[in-house]
């Protein structure tokens, strides 16, 4: 039996938005992606708070986050919707 389908993984990777690290602890990653950072997140941002007519800039904390996706794939050979072509 020969193998037709060859699915790619793929690793999806992204950060949280940018806001004060004793905020963080709590931020979740979107539906569908895992946290791979602990506690606070990792400090290597900035977030920016808008008073009046001057915006400051103060240093944040942000989680990473992974997900897992499958792509399908033909093997090297095959081709079409269901791999079947030589």
């Amino acid at each position: 039996q020969v193998k037709k389908q060859c699915d790619q993984k793929l690793l999806i990777r992204m950060k949280t938005k940018c806001v004060p690290c004793s905020l963080n602890l709590d931020t979740q990653c979107p539906a569908g992606y895992t946290k791979i950072t602990n506690g606070t997140g990792t400090p290597d941002c900035r977030y920016y708070l808008e008073i009046k007519t001057h915006t400051l800039s103060f240093p944040g904390c942000r989680h990473r986050c992974v997900k897992e996706f499958e792509q399908p794939e033909c093997c090297q050979g095959h081709w079409g919707p269901d791999c079947m072509g030589k």
